[in-house]
């Protein structure tokens, strides 16, 4: 898969720097709590040598096959990778992904609790099929279907039983049926105490979402659910601007992909990162990346802007890897040193 190439950032005040190293060090004091859409990505890995003489596809000859975590399950790995104590809700179905999930999240020191085996669903999977570092299909198999009540309150009643020992939730929606008007009620409740709520959403209307400390959308989610054109930078301000006042959150960071991040926050501040990539080969799962180390630092005591610059980061690390990536603390924090300091 060949790169892209776009502007970066690659410097930061000496101020800036220092500040955020002293922000990683109380990551691993952070317990988080991840709500949504387990997902397992699948890869299958192999070579092309020739075209299938059925059809004018391309014949993959399989090499190996590997299991990641991924959605809301990807959102636990790379919490606990940067260092945080992780609890996960979610359900996953009576099948052989779901039971390997479960397994491996306890392998992996992750409690299970919340996580219930449904039997009227399949496990969300998604199966990859790499060919020389480029993904020539992917596969998806799962249920978009509300969840039954049943389930969805045992989901609630699992976080107001853990809320009080939380200094953060996760929300991370793929549309699969876990998050709803009901899960969002739940979660707002949590918010209101004081602890940091983030969001990656899915759902249109975003009105769903109103009211949490971040929402981080990516640029096509938000200018879906702005429903207008966007022509230039001044009508992406704009959106950003009208989003934020309309989920009356406080914090709105637009993941842009390659190009970076665009953070918005209450009072008409507005500030576009560019990414700390050099190279992005694969765009997998950063956003899940994204939303862990942000949520990480905001429950750290970071401000935004900080945050923002982290969590983009720590996405440009995960871009530059293959397949479902996660990024651990020491690799997030060998990256930071390494930045240039601005001159004065």
């Amino acid at each position: 898969m060949a790169p892209s190439r776009k502007k970066t950032q690659r410097s930061v005040s000496r101020e800036t720097k220092e500040r955020i190293l002293r922000l990683m060090e109380r990551f691993k004091s952070i317990r988080v709590l991840v709500v949504g859409d387990l997902i397992v990505d699948e890869f299958i890995w192999g070579t092309v040598e020739r075209i299938s003489p059925e059809a004018p596809v391309p014949v993959v000859r399989v090499e190996r096959r590997s299991l990641r975590w991924g959605g809301a399950a990807n959102v636990a790995n790379n919490l606990r990778t940067l260092g945080a104590r992780v609890l996960i809700a979610g359900v996953v179905g009576a099948d052989r992904e779901g039971r390997w999930l479960v397994r491996d999240l306890k392998r992996k020191g992750i409690p299970t609790d919340g996580v219930w085996e449904v039997r009227d669903r399949p496990s969300t999977l998604k199966t990859r099929i790499i060919a020389h570092s480029q993904q020539v299909v992917r596969i998806d198999r799962e249920s978009r279907a509300s969840l039954a009540e049943e389930i969805a309150e045992r989901i609630r009643e699992y976080l107001h039983a853990r809320s009080h020992e939380l200094d953060a939730v996760i929300v991370s929606d793929y549309g699969k049926g876990v998050v709803d008007a009901h899960l969002m009620d739940a979660v707002r409740e949590i918010s209101r105490r004081g602890t940091v709520v983030c969001v990656d959403p899915k759902a249109i209307p975003f009105s769903i979402y109103r009211e949490v400390t971040a929402v981080t959308p990516n640029d096509r989610e938000a200018m879906r659910a702005w429903g207008k054109e966007v022509r230039d930078e001044s009508t992406f301000e704009t959106m950003g601007k009208e989003l934020l006042e309309m989920l009356r959150c406080e914090i709105l960071l637009i993941t842009r992909g390659e190009h970076g991040v665009s953070l918005f926050l209450n009072g008409g501040h507005h500030r576009h990162i560019p990414t700390w990539a050099k190279e992005v080969y694969d765009v997998t799962g950063a956003g899940d990346t994204l939303i862990s180390a942000f949520t990480l630092s905001l429950a750290a005591k970071g401000n935004p802007e900080d945050a923002a610059l982290l969590a983009n980061l720590a996405a440009g690390i995960a871009v530059s890897k293959v397949g479902t990536a996660t990024v651990n603390w020491r690799s997030l924090r060998r990256t930071l040193e390494e930045l240039e300091v601005q001159d004065r």
